[in-house]
């Protein structure tokens, strides 16, 4: 069962649309409960990609970094954004805090209203 919070495998499209990657992404939230549409975000390995204002880093060190089921240092990339169809979840890897979950919701919310500057790491 998806939910939010969930961290799970599924095809991330390129920005140029040609093609895609299957990674591991954060569900964000359900677009409406009359389809089984997700906003997802990347979660990628490259840490050096990350921006420092608005994407949080896991750390194997980190209390969840357990309950995420990643296997490496990963970078959730709020500036990588799509809308994948839930039929597309190809694996489930772990979950991350409800608070977690909140707290990268509110940066993203920040973001988008154009005040990613004040966002505190």
């Amino acid at each position: 069962m998806k939910q939010s919070g969930q961290i799970a495998l599924m095809p991330f499209p390129y920005t140029n649309l040609a093609s895609s990657k299957k990674r591991p992404v954060l569900l964000l939230r359900q677009l409406d409960h009359a389809h089984d549409d997700w906003l997802v975000c990347m979660v990628s390995s490259q840490l050096h990609q990350a921006h420092p204002q608005l994407d949080w880093v896991l750390s194997p060190g980190h209390d969840e970094f357990l309950a995420s089921g990643l296997k490496v240092a990963s970078v959730f990339r709020l500036s990588r954004l799509a809308i994948l169809d839930g039929s597309l979840l190809l694996g489930q890897l772990g979950l991350v805090s409800d608070a977690r979950l909140n707290e990268l919701r509110r940066r993203l919310a920040l973001w988008v209203q154009g005040g990613a500057a004040g966002i505190a790491q």
